[in-house]
């Protein structure tokens, strides 16, 4: 398996792959994992999250 490229993205591996993690444990919405990365001071859209 290859791993996954994170090239030319905004954000760092690390929060991208923390904001997958939120959207598939919990089953939130892409709005409930952008308020939840608002909280910890990470500004995006829902649409950033869904990209």
């Amino acid at each position: 398996m290859q791993p996954v490229s994170y090239a030319r993205r905004q954000f760092p591996a690390e929060i991208i792959q923390h904001a997958v993690w939120l959207y598939l444990r919990f089953t939130l919405s892409y709005r409930d994992v952008e308020e939840l990365l608002a909280e910890r001071g990470i500004e995006n859209s829902y649409e950033t999250l869904r990209r």
